[in-house]
Protein backbone atom coordinates (compact mmCIF):
# COMPACT_ATOMS: atom_id res chain seq x y z
CA UNK A 1 0.00 0.00 0.00
CA UNK A 2 1.18 3.47 -0.23
CA UNK A 3 -0.60 6.62 0.21
CA UNK A 4 0.01 10.16 -1.24
CA UNK A 5 0.91 12.53 1.20
CA UNK A 6 -0.22 16.34 0.12
CA UNK A 7 2.94 18.45 0.87
CA UNK A 8 1.58 21.74 -0.14
CA UNK A 9 1.11 23.39 3.23
CA UNK A 10 0.61 22.32 6.77
CA UNK A 11 1.02 19.41 9.14
CA UNK A 12 2.06 17.04 6.65
CA UNK A 13 5.13 15.43 8.31
CA UNK A 14 3.36 14.50 11.30
CA UNK A 15 0.83 12.16 8.44
CA UNK A 16 4.18 10.63 7.50
CA UNK A 17 5.46 10.02 10.37
CA UNK A 18 2.05 8.33 11.54
CA UNK A 19 2.33 6.35 8.41
CA UNK A 20 5.96 5.25 9.09
CA UNK A 21 5.14 3.69 12.53
CA UNK A 22 1.96 1.87 10.22
CA UNK A 23 4.19 0.51 8.49
CA UNK A 24 2.97 2.02 5.47
CA UNK A 25 4.54 3.48 2.63
CA UNK A 26 4.06 7.15 1.84
CA UNK A 27 5.01 9.43 -0.98
CA UNK A 28 5.15 13.28 -0.52
CA UNK A 29 3.22 15.24 -3.55
CA UNK A 30 4.63 18.53 -4.36
CA UNK A 31 3.69 19.04 -8.04
CA UNK A 32 1.64 17.32 -10.63
CA UNK A 33 4.54 15.37 -11.21
CA UNK A 34 4.44 13.26 -7.71
CA UNK A 35 0.58 12.76 -8.37
CA UNK A 36 1.02 9.77 -10.59
CA UNK A 37 -0.09 6.26 -10.88
CA UNK A 38 0.28 3.22 -8.22
CA UNK A 39 -1.41 5.71 -4.91
CA UNK A 40 -3.78 3.70 -3.29
CA UNK A 41 -5.27 6.61 -1.24
CA UNK A 42 -4.62 10.49 -0.47
CA UNK A 43 -4.04 12.55 2.37
CA UNK A 44 -5.19 16.13 2.57
CA UNK A 45 -3.85 17.53 5.56
CA UNK A 46 -5.14 20.25 7.74
CA UNK A 47 -3.42 24.10 7.47
CA UNK A 48 -4.96 26.69 5.81
CA UNK A 49 -7.56 25.67 3.05
CA UNK A 50 -7.41 28.97 1.22
CA UNK A 51 -3.81 28.48 0.77
CA UNK A 52 -3.93 24.98 0.16
CA UNK A 53 -6.71 25.34 -2.51
CA UNK A 54 -4.75 28.03 -4.91
CA UNK A 55 -1.70 25.68 -4.45
CA UNK A 56 -3.77 22.99 -5.34
CA UNK A 57 -4.20 24.97 -8.75
CA UNK A 58 -0.97 26.68 -9.23
CA UNK A 59 0.64 23.27 -9.10
CA UNK A 60 -1.50 21.80 -11.78
CA UNK A 61 -3.18 19.47 -9.52
CA UNK A 62 -6.35 20.33 -9.13
CA UNK A 63 -7.99 18.54 -11.94
CA UNK A 64 -6.32 15.47 -11.57
CA UNK A 65 -6.98 15.23 -8.13
CA UNK A 66 -10.80 16.11 -8.16
CA UNK A 67 -10.77 13.41 -10.84
CA UNK A 68 -9.29 11.04 -8.49
CA UNK A 69 -11.71 11.69 -5.96
CA UNK A 70 -14.65 11.44 -8.03
CA UNK A 71 -12.89 8.31 -9.73
CA UNK A 72 -13.34 6.53 -6.06
CA UNK A 73 -9.50 7.02 -5.19
CA UNK A 74 -10.02 6.87 -1.19
CA UNK A 75 -9.30 9.97 0.35
CA UNK A 76 -8.62 11.23 4.42
CA UNK A 77 -8.71 14.70 4.97
CA UNK A 78 -7.78 16.61 8.48
CA UNK A 79 -8.99 20.35 9.37
CA UNK A 80 -8.37 22.12 6.48
CA UNK A 81 -8.73 19.15 4.65
CA UNK A 82 -12.31 18.39 5.72
CA UNK A 83 -12.75 21.81 4.39
CA UNK A 84 -11.26 20.91 0.79
CA UNK A 85 -13.47 18.03 0.83
CA UNK A 86 -17.33 19.84 1.78
CA UNK A 87 -19.96 20.10 -1.06
CA UNK A 88 -20.60 23.58 1.10
CA UNK A 89 -18.83 25.74 3.36
CA UNK A 90 -21.26 27.91 5.33
CA UNK A 91 -19.47 30.56 5.81
CA UNK A 92 -17.17 30.90 2.95
CA UNK A 93 -18.43 31.15 -1.00
CA UNK A 94 -15.59 29.39 -1.78
CA UNK A 95 -16.11 25.39 -2.84
CA UNK A 96 -12.88 22.76 -3.46
CA UNK A 97 -13.63 19.12 -4.63
CA UNK A 98 -17.00 19.19 -3.22
CA UNK A 99 -17.42 15.60 -3.12
CA UNK A 100 -18.36 15.22 0.86
CA UNK A 101 -22.10 15.71 1.31
CA UNK A 102 -21.70 18.07 4.69
CA UNK A 103 -21.92 22.04 5.25
CA UNK A 104 -18.84 23.02 6.91
CA UNK A 105 -18.29 25.77 8.88
CA UNK A 106 -14.67 26.83 8.62
CA UNK A 107 -12.95 27.70 11.69
CA UNK A 108 -15.43 26.81 13.81
CA UNK A 109 -13.82 26.54 17.20
CA UNK A 110 -12.21 30.48 17.30
CA UNK A 111 -8.58 31.93 16.48
CA UNK A 112 -6.00 29.75 17.83
CA UNK A 113 -6.58 30.87 21.06
CA UNK A 114 -9.80 28.37 20.53
CA UNK A 115 -7.65 25.37 20.36
CA UNK A 116 -8.32 22.35 22.43
CA UNK A 117 -7.18 19.03 23.67
CA UNK A 118 -10.23 16.18 24.10
CA UNK A 119 -11.09 12.54 24.00
CA UNK A 120 -14.13 11.47 22.16
CA UNK A 121 -15.97 8.10 21.07
CA UNK A 122 -14.71 7.41 16.97
CA UNK A 123 -17.40 5.13 15.56
CA UNK A 124 -15.65 1.69 14.94
CA UNK A 125 -12.56 2.55 17.05
CA UNK A 126 -13.38 3.76 20.67
CA UNK A 127 -12.65 6.47 22.76
CA UNK A 128 -9.19 8.79 21.21
CA UNK A 129 -7.75 11.82 21.75
CA UNK A 130 -8.44 14.55 19.56
CA UNK A 131 -6.46 18.05 19.26
CA UNK A 132 -8.45 21.00 17.57
CA UNK A 133 -6.40 23.94 15.71
CA UNK A 134 -8.97 26.63 14.72
CA UNK A 135 -10.84 23.48 13.62
CA UNK A 136 -14.07 23.20 11.65
CA UNK A 137 -16.77 21.00 12.14
CA UNK A 138 -19.83 20.04 10.43
CA UNK A 139 -23.24 22.47 10.46
CA UNK A 140 -25.08 19.90 8.42
CA UNK A 141 -24.33 16.11 7.41
CA UNK A 142 -26.08 15.06 4.03
CA UNK A 143 -27.57 11.62 3.38
CA UNK A 144 -24.78 10.21 1.65
CA UNK A 145 -22.24 10.24 4.47
CA UNK A 146 -21.84 8.94 7.79
CA UNK A 147 -21.03 10.67 11.40
CA UNK A 148 -18.28 9.00 13.31
CA UNK A 149 -17.70 11.60 16.19
CA UNK A 150 -18.94 14.54 17.86
CA UNK A 151 -17.81 16.99 20.15
CA UNK A 152 -20.21 18.76 22.20
CA UNK A 153 -22.88 17.99 20.01
CA UNK A 154 -20.97 19.23 16.62
CA UNK A 155 -19.87 16.80 14.50
CA UNK A 156 -16.21 16.24 14.05
CA UNK A 157 -15.55 13.23 11.98
CA UNK A 158 -17.50 11.35 8.72
CA UNK A 159 -16.65 9.00 6.55
CA UNK A 160 -18.58 8.57 2.69
CA UNK A 161 -18.01 5.25 1.16
CA UNK A 162 -14.45 6.52 -0.03
CA UNK A 163 -13.56 9.91 2.20
CA UNK A 164 -12.78 10.24 5.62
CA UNK A 165 -12.98 13.88 7.26
CA UNK A 166 -12.12 14.83 11.02
CA UNK A 167 -11.71 18.31 12.02
CA UNK A 168 -9.20 17.48 14.55
CA UNK A 169 -5.91 16.03 14.05
CA UNK A 170 -5.18 12.42 14.95
CA UNK A 171 -1.75 12.85 13.27
CA UNK A 172 -0.30 14.97 16.07
CA UNK A 173 -0.71 12.09 18.94
CA UNK A 174 0.83 9.08 19.23
CA UNK A 175 -2.29 7.04 18.88
CA UNK A 176 -2.55 5.89 15.35
CA UNK A 177 -6.08 4.20 15.38
CA UNK A 178 -7.93 6.58 13.54
CA UNK A 179 -4.81 6.62 10.71
CA UNK A 180 -5.44 2.52 10.66
CA UNK A 181 -8.92 2.95 9.99
CA UNK A 182 -8.06 4.91 7.08
CA UNK A 183 -6.45 1.81 5.60
CA UNK A 184 -9.29 -0.16 6.32
CA UNK A 185 -10.87 1.89 4.16
CA UNK A 186 -8.23 1.24 1.34
CA UNK A 187 -8.31 -2.08 2.18
CA UNK A 188 -12.17 -2.27 1.97
CA UNK A 189 -12.45 -4.00 5.11
CA UNK A 190 -14.84 -1.20 6.24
Amino acid sequence: MKIGVFALQGAFLEHEQALSRLGVEWREIRRRTDFTDGLDGIILPGGESTTQGKLLHEEGLFEPVKEAIDGGLPVFGTCAGMILLAEKLSNDQNVYFGALNVTVKRNAYGRQLGSFRTELDFKGIGRIPAVFIRGPYVEEVGKKADVLASVDGNVVAVRQKHLLATSFHPEITDDLRVHAYFTDVIRGKI
